[in-house]
């Protein structure tokens, strides 16, 4: 049990005369509280004002209605709500408000019902309305509505007026008024803030009018000064006389941020532009009197104000006025009377030399403290002449009179007297004075002390804001206690916490009420109130509490589509849908009505529910059986219980016992897209003989007929839910049919249609991970009303268990933050905007997804700054040494810390650092490395929460190679500073086969010299030196053996020397001598065949032959065993090979093959005949003459050993047999080069026979291979033999062994031995008897 409570309660209202107002109330309370109201403090009785009142109270919700408001209607209402535990009332203000003059029949009375000129009742609708308008200072705005009268008559003009605040404007330069036959349109060419107000537009027919009204808010303009003040308004002239005006205005709503010091106020004659400042000082009165003015002339006025920063702008000049007495002014306003033939005299004659009376009934009308203003009336005697003026003052408790305009008497009797003493009391009176002289004075007014008289209006209080719509609050107060003339009063409003007030408007209102318009929804305001009359601003009010800007709310629409679920002998399951608008608020429960029809006619509704219940499903029971129900459905809100819904169809209550399930049912649609929607349905009540199992979906085009439906899914689903595709801008219904083991059961209602299009501005739900690694769901939404609310499901069940998910909501934003996304969250996550026309998105969270995420929260929570490039080393200019790399992406602010073996470095003469942010490379630069740099460099980098770090080892061979070279590129910088080597010495062979020894050089000059060495000695200029174009060579015409060595140029000048080294011995020599022969195999020609005495010789030429080429002859593809039967040899530049005695058996493919140290290159020839017998005769004519060349071959014929062994300081002395004829040339070589005779080594060659080889004391430089090589013009041979110097220690208890004699063969003709006809032993035995004891068949070697 307690007190009765207002939930909510009654709103005040302000209505046109003989419209209808409800005040509403919704009360709480236990017991029931009886609900009273009344007017003005009088219990209203509905009885006795049958029609005016009706009294409703249902579910808690109690109303007041009075029909057809006039003026006696505007009073104070309240609602007294009492029970046993107390008594509680609300209050609420009706204001009935008519057209200006509609008393005084300046707006015609509304007429009714057919209008009997024409027989027409004419219906007017006013459509396109403006809405709510704001604009600024010097803009121009258009308002217009579309006016539909009905019927239509051909140029039929209805009367079309606007009104702002109930004045009806009349156009101006300031007001365009306009209509176009269907259109009424009004052109505020330049608004001030006079033009803001309500507008209110009425269109009057023969058969009434209809209004339509919008309020229009116009801001001050930007200052031209900052913090300057904004412009008064609304300036006019009163009490216009001869030279006098009295000009007002009212104070702007906003100050500068500074309290205003004043107003100046100017005047312009009307047909000049010129301003003239009418105040020298600034007055704060809200009032002034202008004198000195022409009389007869007409003026404009303005008012600036000011303030410590600045003036403001001029106000609105106000409406021309004549300086000229008032009689004057209505004469000339009046009408002339009818000619009527009479002359008439209405004033005498003046009187001449008549010295005028007193003035009469002097007064002071208004005293502040810059000015006093008298006025009096005229002396009572007419016909005087010229009459003005001269006004005295005394200051009171003296007699003394002072005259205050001394030179001129003024004409009107007003008069506006200025530089009096603050505080001083004074007492005031008038001559009259004409040609005849001054009058006497008029009696004295009473003393007055000078300063304001009017006070500054006290602050007004208990300001209230009100729901009003979703972008304004109703804004009332308690008026000002203390207000003499008061002009108005301004609202300022602020969002909570922001302390920055803003006006709502900039035009003083007089009603205690006002509507703040232009308000951002959802936002919570305070407001607060201040005063205003001539004399200033008063104090504001106390703020306001703060008021959330959402649409007030109102009981909702009735529900629609009842349908039954379940039937059972004595109850039934309905099921209906939401309503389609829910007034604001998010419904709190239903409530049902059943009726029983017997024999087509309805019974009385009886409630089925007291308590309101939250589905849209109920089962309603105590029925009777084989009976027939209707049933209604009501909703319910915070505002009320709304109107029932229209009657269901009637149902038959008897039990169902079909096998198969009833309708699902509460279809919704959810996240509708160009191609595709989510549909949802709850399972039926009924289930049939057995559990539902599946359900079918069906679909069908909007507008097709029932023969259509087609099915979504072939095979029945377990979910309440399915996503079906769409085909883009069709409208679609669906429906839904479960099913169990009997079958598919009844199918559910089908939904509304469903466009399926993606509404401007649809967002989808994005995946957000923050930098902490949160996984959040995001989902925005712009267009939310006051109540919307974001909901958000799993598998489009509503969450809430908040230990997996934590949902935050913040404006027109919410985020569903994961608290730890596991295995278990995977699933559909959707989010739905109440209140709106069905916002929703969904999210799909796959398995594969969530490792992504995971991956991705890693990430960002140990994030790491990405490199385009490792930490690495190069070798800059003059040796320096750059550690640099590059990061991919990095802000302004990150930083870098240099880490040398774990140590921190820092700028300085070893290290010099930059940091390009705009690239993100990173560099450091050492000008040289020395061993106390081996180590391990680092970079380690940070940006925020994000690092990385990289590092490069430099240690033994890697760090020893990097130095090494660094110190090359130093000196090779201070190389290049002299003359010096661009490209070293090298070698180059012509296809003659001479090779040219060359350099490139640089930054020589006249006195730059080059000289060239081999092997240690000057080689002198000749005929093969150049130096041409930078380019230095030598040539070398045949090269051989002896050209072997070590080749230098030495440059040098003043600015240093630089040095090329060529080394063409042992590898170097054979690589160029393997291009030599590579040269003269290229220049072979193709191999032939002739024949010769001694028999068959195939032969090939090549330009230019060197000793040292080595070629190998073939026989089908395999090398030949040279015997005195096939022999090769060189003649000049011929190369050949020569068969003796050929056979059938040397027929076949020979071939020659030129080694040049790479793939070399072989010549090929096919050799065939006629037969044996003429190859043999040919061999043996020749064979004599080929054994004569072979006998006088150069040989080595015997005395040296494979291996000699010898301990070092002992003697060496070898001998050998050389045979030949003509005599051999004989040349010694170790390790393939040519050595010449000395006092360590010496040579002999004694007698054309004996080669002695004497080394007088070994050494270990003695060791190596060593060759003796002879030649002529037969042929060349050569014996090897190798040397090996040991030390005795070294040698311990090895035994000096030496290898075998050589064995000297005797070459002879390149075949086996037993392949020769027996003829050819018998001629070589007779030739060479010497040599019978020694050759054996089986130990022929290659010649």
């Amino acid at each position: 049990m307690h007190a009765p409570e207002f939930v909510i309660k009654p709103r005040s209202h302000t209505v046109w005369e003989k419209q209808c107002v409800r005040l509403h109330c919704t009360v709480s309370g236990w017991p029931d509280p009886r609900v009273v109201w009344y007017k003005n403090n009088v219990a209203i009785d509905p009885i006795g004002n049958a029609g005016k009142y009706k009294l409703e109270s249902r579910y808690s919700v109690h109303s007041l209605e009075i029909n057809r408001c006039d003026f006696d209607d505007t009073a104070q209402y309240h609602v007294s709500a009492m029970n046993s535990k107390g008594e509680q009332s609300a209050y609420a203000s009706v204001v009935v408000k008519r057209f200006k003059g509609e008393i005084d029949e300046s707006l015609p009375s509304p007429r009714h019902g057919p209008v009997s000129e024409y027989g027409i009742n004419f219906q007017t609708h006013i459509v396109d309305k403006f809405g709510v308008s704001f604009g600024r200072e010097g803009e121009t705005m258009s308002l217009g509505c579309t006016v539909i009268i009905y019927p239509t008559l051909h140029l039929y003009k209805p009367e079309v007026q606007w009104y702002r605040d109930d004045v009806l404007l009349s156009p101006s330069k300031w007001n365009h008024m306009h209509w176009s036959g269907d259109r009424a349109t009004l052109t505020l060419t330049h608004l001030n803030k006079e033009d803001e107000g309500l507008y209110t537009l009425r269109v009057t027919t023969k058969s009434g009018y209809e209004t339509y009204s919008a309020y229009v808010f116009v801001k001050d303009a930007d200052a031209e000064v900052e913090r300057a003040p904004g412009a008064p308004l609304d300036v006019r002239c009163l009490d216009a006389n001869k030279d006098y005006i009295i000009v007002t205005w009212k104070q702007p709503a906003v100050d500068g941020g500074d309290s205003i010091l004043g107003y100046f106020v100017d005047r312009c004659e009307v047909g000049t532009t010129h301003w003239i400042q009418c105040n020298d000082t600034p007055v704060k009165f809200a009032r002034f009197p202008v004198t000195g003015l022409v009389e007869g002339r007409s003026y404009l006025f303005r008012v600036r104000a000011i303030n410590k920063s600045g003036m403001s702008r001029p106000s609105r000049v106000s409406e021309p006025v004549a300086a000229m007495d008032p009689s004057d002014r209505a004469r000339m306003r009046g009408t002339s009377a009818p000619w009527t033939g009479q002359i008439i005299v209405t004033e005498e004659e003046p009187a001449e030399g008549v010295v005028p009376g007193r003035p009469l009934e002097l007064q002071v009308t208004e005293a502040t403290k810059n000015y006093v203003v008298l006025s009096w009336n005229p002396p009572g005697e007419k016909g005087l002449e010229g009459v003005m003026y001269y006004v005295e003052k005394c200051v009171s408790g003296t007699d003394s009179w002072q005259r205050v305009n001394t030179e001129i008497p003024v004409k009107s009797p007003r008069f506006a007297l200025f530089d009096l003493a603050e505080g001083k009391s004074y007492s005031f009176r008038v001559r009259c004075c004409n040609s005849a002289g001054v009058g006497e004075p008029s009696d004295p007014t009473e003393a007055i002390t000078v300063g304001d008289k009017l006070d500054i209006p006290s602050a007004p209080s208990k300001v209230v804001p009100t729901r009003n719509t979703d972008t304004s609050v109703v804004v009332s107060w308690v008026a000002s206690s203390e207000a003499k003339e008061l002009v108005g009063y301004y609202i300022e409003g602020s969002i909570e916490g922001s302390n920055v007030w803003e006006p709502c408007n900039n035009k003083p209102v007089k009603a205690t009420r006002f509507i703040c318009h232009g308000l951002m929804t959802g936002e919570k305001y305070m407001f607060r109130v201040r005063a205003v009359n001539a004399a200033g601003l008063s104090q504001f009010s106390p703020e306001s509490e703060a008021v959330e800007v959402k649409a007030a709310i109102a009981s909702p629409a009735p529900p629609y589509g009842i349908t039954v679920l379940e039937c059972v002998c004595d109850s039934m399951v309905l099921a209906w849908k939401q309503p389609s608008f829910i007034g604001g608020a998010d419904i709190t429960g239903y409530f049902v009505d059943y009726r029983e029809v017997t024999d087509g006619v309805p019974g009385k509704w009886h409630e089925a529910n007291i308590k309101a219940i939250s589905d849209r499903a109920y089962r309603v029971s105590d029925l009777k059986e084989n009976r027939k129900y209707q049933f209604q459905v009501r909703a319910a809100n915070m505002a009320g219980v709304g109107i029932p819904s229209l009657p269901s169809n009637t149902f038959l209550c008897e039990e169902w016992t079909i096998a198969v399930p009833g309708p699902p049912h509460d279809l919704q649609v959810r996240e509708v897209r160009n191609d595709s929607l989510v549909l949802l349905w709850k399972p039926p009540v009924y289930q049939g003989r057995d559990p539902v199992n599946g359900f079918y979906i069906d679909i069908k085009e909007a507008d097709a007929p029932e023969e259509v439906w087609r099915g979504v899914n072939n095979k029945a689903t377990e979910k309440t839910f399915i996503k079906v595709n769409l085909k883009e801008g069709e409208r679609f219904v669906f429906r839904v049919r479960a099913q169990n083991k009997a079958g598919v059961g009844e199918c559910s209602d089908v939904t509304e249609p469903v466009p399926a299009l993606t509404k401007p501005g649809t967002k989808e739900i994005v995946v957000d991970v923050n930098d902490d690694g949160i996984i959040s769901l995001n989902y925005e939404f712009c267009d939310l009303t006051p109540d919307s609310k974001f909901v958000w499901s799993k598998n489009y069940e509503e969450i809430t268990d908040s230990s997996r998910l934590t949902i935050e909501t913040k404006g027109n934003k919410s985020k569903a933050i994961f608290n730890t996304l596991e295995e278990e969250d995977i699933g559909i996550y959707s989010c739905l905007v109440t209140h709106t026309d069905g916002a929703s998105s969904s999210y799909n969270l796959s398995e594969e997804e969530l490792k992504r995420l995971l991956e991705v929260s890693h990430d960002h929570k140990f994030p790491i700054i990405p490199l385009k490039s490792e930490l690495a080393v190069e070798l800059l200019e003059k040796g320096k040494v750059r550690f640099w790399l590059q990061a991919d992406k990095i802000s302004a602010n990150g930083k870098v810390d240099y880490i040398f073996n774990e140590k921190a470095v820092s700028q300085g003469e070893k290290y010099k650092m930059n940091f390009d942010k705009n690239t993100g490379v990173i560099e450091m630069i050492m000008e040289s490395l020395t061993p106390a740099d081996e180590g391990t460099f680092t970079f380690q980098l940070q940006d925020g929460k994000a690092t990385n770090q990289s590092s490069l080892v430099l240690i033994g061979d890697v760090f020893k190679a990097l130095q090494k070279e660094s110190e090359f590129q130093k000196k090779e910088w201070v190389r290049k500073q002299g003359p010096h080597f661009i490209e070293y010495l090298g070698y180059e062979v012509t296809p003659e086969c001479c090779v040219i020894l060359k350099c490139k050089v640089g930054n020589v000059k006249k006195e730059t010299s080059a000289h060239w060495y081999k092997d240690g000695r000057e080689i002198k200029s000749d005929e093969h030196l150049g130096f041409t174009e930078g380019v230095l060579k030598l040539e070398i015409a045949q090269i051989s053996k002896k050209d072997a060595g070590v080749y230098e140029v030495v440059l040098k000048d003043d600015r240093g020397k630089d040095t090329s080294t060529l080394n063409l011995t042992d590898q170097g020599f054979k690589d160029l001598m393997n291009e030599v022969f590579s040269f003269i195999a290229n220049s072979s020609t193709a191999l032939k065949i002739t024949s010769t005495d001694q028999g068959i010789r195939l032969y090939t030429f090549v330009s230019y032959y060197n000793d040292l080429l080595q070629v190998t002859w073939h026989y089908k593809d395999s090398a030949i065993a040279f015997s005195d039967r096939i022999k090769s040899g060189v003649v000049g530049e011929q190369l050949w090979l020569q068969i003796t005695e050929p056979t059938e058996k040397d027929m076949g493919k020979y071939a020659i093959e030129f080694n040049d140290g790479k793939g070399g290159l072989r010549r090929t020839v096919e050799l065939s005949g006629q037969g044996e017998t003429i190859i043999i005769s040919i061999f043996e004519s020749s064979l004599l003459a080929t054994l004569i060349v072979c006998l006088g071959r150069a040989r080595v014929a015997g005395g040296l050993p494979d291996v000699v062994t010898i301990q070092e300081g002992k003697a060496l002395n070898l001998t050998c047999n050389i045979s030949g004829d003509p005599v051999p040339e004989v040349t010694w070589l170790k390790n393939d080069r040519e050595i010449t005779s000395d006092d360590h080594c010496i040579l002999k060659f004694a007698s054309g026979k004996f080669a002695s080889f004497i080394i007088t004391g070994v050494n270990t430089s003695d060791s190596g291979k060593y060759s003796i090589l002879v030649k002529n013009k037969y042929g060349t041979e050569s014996g090897d033999f190798t040397v090996s110097v040991f030390i005795p220690d070294e040698a311990g208890g090895k035994k000096n062994k030496s290898g075998p004699n050589l064995v000297v063969n005797i070459f002879l003709l390149s075949i086996m031995a037993a392949d020769l006809p027996s003829k050819f032993w018998v001629i070589f035995e007779t030739v060479c008897p010497v040599f019978q004891t020694q050759v054996d068949k089986s130990r022929l070697l290659t010649f």
